[in-house]
């Protein structure tokens, strides 16, 4: 019996040439690089659709050019090429989604609206012990939700995975503790 070797698959002959193209690249092949960008971008694309808005697509895929370019030395030339980018391109889209959601946060859940007052509170020369006055008397779970929420910048996901609670439960949390702060400072 005669074992064959199985051809390649289209993606592994992709991947190849990707990687072949991203070496040339950035060993002085400007042609190179410019081509492993443009083969790039519909990859980035296919991998973060699902997760945007397409107004947010290319603004994502522009950031991990960006940032590929950036780390291009840090790449070892001896390992996979693949799971390199992926890294890079989750990482630029946990950071974009993470920002959208610390902006979007309060208008999602109907909320007054506490990082641009929080924002407010620093500019105006205020302390950090203006923001605890503000929180005291709120029981130190919801005061950690809080500063983790919107002064941190951490997701409600994030917050709830941090402090063993669901999301929906850490949004309903925060929501009564703002609700207390305006009731008790007028806001």
């Amino acid at each position: 019996m005669t074992v064959t070797a199985r051809p390649p698959s289209p993606q592994a002959n992709a991947s190849a040439r990707l990687r072949q193209l991203f070496l040339s690249g950035i060993g002085g092949n400007g042609g190179d690089y410019a081509e492993f960008l443009r083969q790039l971008v519909p990859i980035i694309r296919r991998l973060i659709r699902h997760k945007l808005s397409d107004s947010e697509v290319d603004d994502v895929a522009q950031e991990v050019l960006i940032s590929v370019h950036k780390a291009r030395h840090t790449y070892d030339g001896g390992r996979q090429l693949m799971p390199w980018l992926y890294a890079i391109i989750q990482f630029r889209l946990h950071d974009h989604l993470r920002e959208h959601y610390r902006h979007h946060t309060d208008r999602e859940t109907g909320e007054v609206d506490l990082d641009l007052f929080f924002a407010d509170v620093t500019n105006q020369g205020r302390d950090h012990e203006y923001i605890e006055e503000l929180l005291e008397g709120l029981p130190e779970l919801q005061q950690q939700i809080l500063l983790l929420l919107y002064v941190e910048g951490y997701t409600a996901k994030e917050v709830g995975d941090q402090l063993t609670m669901t999301e929906s439960a850490v949004k309903v949390a925060a929501h009564r503790s703002i609700h207390k702060i305006r009731q008790r400072h007028g806001l």
